[in-house]
């Protein structure tokens, strides 16, 4: 029996199953886009802990500064005891993030903190009960979390009842099109639907916020038409509605921008930021229109571990770390090759239906007839199982389970991309022999 059989024997014993896993692997230390695990096998990683590891794994500006961080205080919580890096992230996110206007940035531990905390001061900023989400939608796993959240089995089967005065609507699914349509030529009828909405569901005048990813990560990293947004941001703005963009997995240059939301030229009245800002560490950020994050009264917002220091030291490092290497940049080009790779091999595999997403935020979204779009899931969790025998770490994801991600760190090297893409292409050589 090997160390990894023991730790799963001992994993099963004291750890729930709801805890899922998707690979029967244990880490034993990683480094950029490699991983190598208990026994000593190494793995590039293409799923870069779920979109958290943008810069890759323990990069040196990181480390150090958590190291250093540590050495001088580690928790004093910013509500007692206040401390520079909270308010030197605060700066650098109100700074970074879409639009030319006075921000105000707070901070919490994970992403469904940061959609919690934008729902509570849409609220009270509006004085308005309702939130709009959609469908395909992931927005986290506490109870609001999970009722925003769009899939029902696993996030939400069983732990009702749910959050009230939530909505959902159909998203911009153009390869799955729920008004049957297709672009340009259906004239954005899926942001239209936003004003039938207001007839038929809830009326504008009781919505506080509509929120949405600007790809959706989770339900299968679906990229809406350019100009979606500005029509659903330009409705909400005709009926006083906030909109609250949710950058947790697109955001930190995994798009080839800093935040997807430039690509779409819209900025949000609150942007939500985590995963692979601190790189790791827990983080996340609610960043917003100074008059809509001031709003809320004295003691309203806040938690005892929001904003740790050696959280807030290692985003900081995280953007010293984009700036200086040109991350972004090579987001851009990572993402080029990577689609490129992905069309050729989708001109080989009649089982891959549609390659999307937008700079290296790519997926395959698996079929088993291309004319019939019938999802092909056991495929798509086949290879990642063969992925992972022959050394690659990927991920599935979307509403049935048939779309292959990939969100390898930006800062991946050349020699590793082009052999977990050659592993990919025979792990769908293999499926379909």
């Amino acid at each position: 029996m090997n160390k990894t059989d023991d730790l799963l024997k001992l994993r099963e014993k004291h750890v729930p199953r709801g805890v899922f896993n998707v690979l029967p692997m244990f880490v034993a230390e990683a480094e950029g886009a490699i991983i190598r695990d208990v026994e000593g096998k190494e793995y590039i990683d293409f799923a870069g802990g779920i979109g958290v590891e943008n810069v890759g794994h323990c990069t040196k500006r990181v480390v150090d500064a958590i190291k250093d961080q540590a050495e001088r205080y580690i928790h004093t919580c910013f509500h007692v005891v206040m401390y520079e890096p909270y308010i030197d992230l605060a700066r650098k996110l109100n700074e970074v993030t879409p639009g030319d206007f006075p921000k105000m940035t707070m901070f919490a531990n994970s992403g469904a903190e940061a959609v919690e905390n934008a729902v509570k001061i849409a609220r009270y900023y509006t004085k308005r009960p309702a939130v709009i989400a959609f469908e395909n939608a992931f927005h986290g796993r506490t109870l609001l979390g999970m009722t925003l959240t769009s899939k029902v089995k696993p996030y939400k089967w069983g732990f009702g009842p749910f959050a009230p005065e939530v909505y959902r609507m159909p998203f911009a699914y153009c390869y799955r099109c729920p008004y049957g349509k297709t672009y340009p030529g259906c004239n954005l009828r899926c942001a239209e639907a936003l004003n039938d909405f207001f007839i038929n569901q809830v009326a504008a005048d009781q919505v506080a916020a509509v929120i949405a990813e600007p790809v959706q990560g989770e339900g299968g990293f679906i990229v809406p038409p350019k100009d979606y947004f500005k029509r659903v941001k330009e409705i909400c703005e005709e009926n006083g509605i906030l909109f609250i963009m949710d950058e947790i997995q697109s955001g930190m240059g995994r798009t080839g921008y800093l935040f997807a939301s430039e690509y779409f030229g819209v900025e949000p009245d609150m942007l939500l930021s985590a995963k692979s800002l601190a790189a790791g560490m827990p983080l996340s950020a609610v960043t917003g229109r100074a008059e809509i994050m001031n709003a809320p009264h004295v003691g309203g917002l806040g938690g005892t571990y929001g904003g740790n220091p050696l959280s807030c030291v290692a985003a900081l490092a995280v953007f010293e770390t984009i700036e200086e290497e040109g991350l972004i940049e090579k987001g851009k080009k990572l993402g080029e090759e990577v689609r490129l790779a992905f069309e050729k091999l989708q001109e080989k595999h009649p089982v891959i239906g549609e390659v999307r997403g937008l700079g290296p935020m790519l997926a395959l979204e698996l079929v088993k007839d291309r004319e019939k779009k019938e999802p092909a899931a056991d495929e798509a969790k086949k290879i990642v199982q063969l992925a992972y025998d022959k050394g690659l770490i990927l991920l599935s994801c979307g509403n049935f389970g048939n779309v292959i991600r990939t969100l390898m760190p930006v800062s991946i090297e050349r020699s590793q991309l082009e052999k977990g893409l050659a592993i990919l292409d025979a792990c769908f050589s293999e499926l379909s022999s």
